[in-house]
């Protein structure tokens, strides 16, 4: 017995073809972003081909697993959609092949691609990651002079910390130049401001010429210990209209170890970050405990534990006999207050810093907790969606029955961006702490998969999903609108409405109509537990409804056209709407149970109540006027 057969090798063919295609399109579409991103890096740096083969190489390989699930999508819906424009899809079916079955070797091949997906991110992805990272620092430490940004302090030339106003792109020139130097003590410093500058490399590459232009320069001269204690520090202020200095700096492009980034997320496998997180959520709860400790002291129990020895007795005669500190602070002289005011105010200010610094650390250590968490699931999520992508693109590529790249193109892209947005949200969202790591990562799963089973299940079944007739249908019948008669005049005519027995028939109609208004009261409000739970079906009107589409369906062949416009003004009857919310009697029970729909249905009804009776009003006038235009 074939493994794969004919059908299979076909629908394959169909597929693979366009996924070969669709993934390197979609591979090109996120490099270029990528690259976009980090142009500034790469131009006017001088980089060798090499260099940026590298760039480009380790970029695409990162890029693999967010190009795999808009590829899938978008072959999907072009192959299913080719195949349904050219009937092949109806061919299928019609010969008992369930549409199950159509998807069972593509979802072999898209399952296949998931688990390359999830080894790709576990072994290829963390290793290229590194291996770009390392590059994009590199790249940045070759010539600095093109890095240097407006308006913010640039520390990456070593002993400098260089502030610039403004930047001349084209020639180079800076404006508004604030430099801090620092020597081989904090009492060498040296802060020079100069109105413009430029910064170029040298011909060996191994100095940068720092040139300056209308400055002054301003240098410590106090070289002891102390001389943060003084009130004024000596210094030497130089004016200069011209100033060049070399800097050392070694500006051949050299690759840093990539091992340097080994504790970045990014760069690690699923053992690794299964690891990291053990090893990160223990130093956390090390922190909490050694926080709670430090906390918890008081500093009178601190203080007796530690330095007295009778600190037991003293402990239990402070709680029974509990100081009064107002009055131990009213004896004081006024130096001695300033002092423990000043003691006071040290203290608590010292207690702040130190809760600054332990919010800081505890918030850096939850969030290098999350992020490793973060990737941990992503590397699940981004296979997921694969198989997620293939379940909603081949089901709406049959729906829509349109392939090439026009539509498909266009709802691919419109899916894809609301994953997206979710995706990015929830990813967000959970890397700043307000949701939960798992919930912000699964997200879009959970948003994206019922929508596929949906599809799926839509597809399987032939339901016209994008009937627009049939969701205006449901809409009007859910808010009661009308909907109106479109008869227009016959041409040919090839049997006109026999009067003679239309008008005796018409008259009894119109008798009945009267009957059934005068008996059962419409304007009266509806009974709730009969509507709900003792349902009864309307049979007359369901007659009434009957007996009037016949007279409209022989009236129609009229050459009267105005009876043919009475006949567009007589409304439509519903038969069941004014006794019954839905044809199933299981349905009716719940909406009743669950009072504020309940409420909305019973409402419902009472209009259709009221409108079914102004309808037979209507209808009375109108056959009326049929019946003298019939004997005219």
């Amino acid at each position: 017995m074939r493994i794969l057969k004919k059908l299979d090798i076909f629908i394959l063919k169909q597929f693979c073809l366009l996924f070969a295609g669709t993934f390197f399109i979609c591979l090109f579409i996120f490099m270029m972003q990528f690259l976009w991103r980090y142009v500034d890096d790469l131009i006017g740096k001088g980089l060798s081909m090499e260099v940026l083969g590298k760039f480009f190489f380790y970029a695409s390989m990162t890029l693999v697993p967010i190009s795999l699930p808009l590829a899938l999508l978008l072959a999907s819906l072009i192959s299913f959609g080719n195949m349904g424009e050219r009937l092949e899809l109806l061919a299928m079916k019609a010969a008992g092949i369930p549409l199950v079955r159509i998807l069972r070797p593509v979802f072999t091949f898209v399952l296949a691609v998931a688990i390359g997906s999830f080894y790709f991110q576990n072994v290829v992805a963390p290793e290229s990651s590194k291996q770009l990272a390392a590059l994009l620092y590199s790249m940045k430490q070759k010539s600095p002079e093109m890095e240097i940004p407006e308006g913010q302090f640039y520390n990456e030339i070593p002993g400098y910390n260089l502030f610039v106003e403004h930047k001349d792109v084209e020639t180079g020139m800076l404006y508004g130049v604030m430099i801090y130097t620092q020597g081989s003590n904090f009492d060498d410093t040296q802060i020079i401001l100069a109105d413009s500058g430029r910064i170029q490399t040298t011909a060996e590459q191994m100095h940068l010429k720092l040139t300056l232009y209308d400055g002054e320069r301003f240098r410590n001269m106090q070289n002891t210990g102390g001389a943060l204690d003084k009130a004024t520090v000596p210094y030497m202020r130089e004016t200069f209209k011209k100033e060049v200095d070399l800097i050392p700096f070694d500006n051949n492009f050299s690759v840093m170890d990539a091992n340097l980034f080994n504790e970045n997320a990014q760069t690690k496998n699923l053992a690794m970050l299964n690891r990291g997180v053990d090893s990160i959520a223990g130093r956390l709860d090390t922190l909490g405990q050694e926080y709670y400790r430090d906390y918890s002291r008081t500093f009178l129990r601190q203080t007796l534990l530690e330095d007295r020895k009778d600190s037991a007795e003293l402990v239990a005669r402070a709680v029974e006999h509990p100081l009064n500190f107002d009055t131990v602070y009213a004896n004081l002289t006024d130096n001695e207050r300033a002092h423990v005011a000043r003691m006071a105010m040290d203290q608590a200010h010292n207690g702040l810093q130190q809760a600054d610094f332990q919010r800081d650390a505890s918030y850096q250590t939850n969030r290098s907790l999350r992020i490793h968490k973060l990737e941990r699931h992503k590397k699940f999520t981004l296979s997921l969606a694969c198989i997620i992508f293939f379940f909603i693109g081949a089901p709406l590529g049959s729906i829509i029955r349109k392939g090439g790249l026009g539509v498909p193109v266009v709802v691919s892209v419109l899916i894809f961006i609301f994953y997206y947005m979710v995706n990015v949200s929830g990813e967000k969202l959970a890397k700043s702490g307000e949701w939960d790591v798992t919930f912000g990562l699964w997200l879009s799963t959970m948003v994206l998969a019922p929508i596929g089973a949906w599809l799926t299940y839509k597809s399987n079944q032939d339901s016209a999903v994008f009937n627009i007739e049939g969701y205006q249908m449901f809409f009007r019948r859910l808010l009661g609108l009308r909907v109106p008669r479109h008869i227009a005049r016959k041409e040919v005519i090839m049997e006109e409405p026999d009067g003679a027995r239309l008008v005796p028939e018409l008259q009894q109609f119109i008798s009945d109509c009267a009957d059934y208004v005068r008996t059962r009261n419409l304007s009266r409000m509806p009974s709730y537990l009969r509507i709900f739970f003792y349902y009864e079906q309307d049979t007359v009107v369901i007659g009434l409804s009957n007996r009037l589409e016949a007279f409209v369906e022989e009236l129609a062949n009229s050459r009267d056209l105005r009876i043919i416009g009475t006949l567009n003004e007589m409304p439509i009857l519903v038969p069941d709407a004014h006794t019954r919310p839905f044809a199933n009697p299981r349905w009716n029970k719940a909406a009743g149970i669950f009072i504020p729909v309940g409420i909305f249905f019973w409402m419902r009804i009472w209009r259709y109540r009221l409108r079914l009776w102004r309808d037979l009003e209507v209808l009375q006038k109108h056959c009326a006027y049929i019946i003298t235009r019939l004997n005219h």
